[in-house]
């Protein structure tokens, strides 16, 4: 995998990314509140926020955010989930100087990979970063450079 500086270009196929991972993992979400969240993800990926592009097999298979020591988004293909992109994009995260992060609480396949790379849950926010009523868990590493 390629990790690089997103790109224009990149932002309708992480787009379409972004959308196939919300579908596969936040079953707390309905469609129609999927439909109302796009278009912040668009934006999101047009705006000038600290975001890399994940590459595979030459194309671009999801999208890591970053803003100051918050790993503020990690979206990936959910046909991939599972083959070690999450762990490598965490890993690269962590050498940027990322060490906290945010995750919805309704996502429990993600809580469980954090936990397991080796981040602690340390709070519990009743509302996501919108005040839309999705709980976030807080989450800090307390890993080593092993298990990213």
């Amino acid at each position: 995998m390629i990790i690089r500086p997103l790109v224009a270009a990149d932002q309708a196929p992480l787009l379409r990314v972004w959308r196939r991972a919300v579908e596969a993992t936040h079953a707390f979400l309905s469609p129609a509140e999927i439909d109302q969240i796009e278009p912040e993800v668009r934006e999101y990926l047009a705006s000038d926020m600290p975001l890399w592009t994940l590459e595979h097999a030459q194309k671009p298979v999801g999208f890591l955010g970053l803003v100051e020591d918050e790993i503020a988004a990690l979206f990936i293909d959910p046909d991939l989930h599972g083959q070690g992109l999450g762990r490598q994009a965490i890993a690269f995260a962590l050498q940027k100087g990322a060490n906290r992060l945010k995750v919805n609480e309704g996502n429990p396949s993600a809580v469980g990979f954090y936990k397991h790379i080796g981040f602690t849950a340390i709070e519990r926010q009743e509302t996501d970063d919108a005040g839309r009523p999705y709980p976030l868990i807080v989450m800090q590493w307390q890993g080593s450079a092993e298990t990213a």
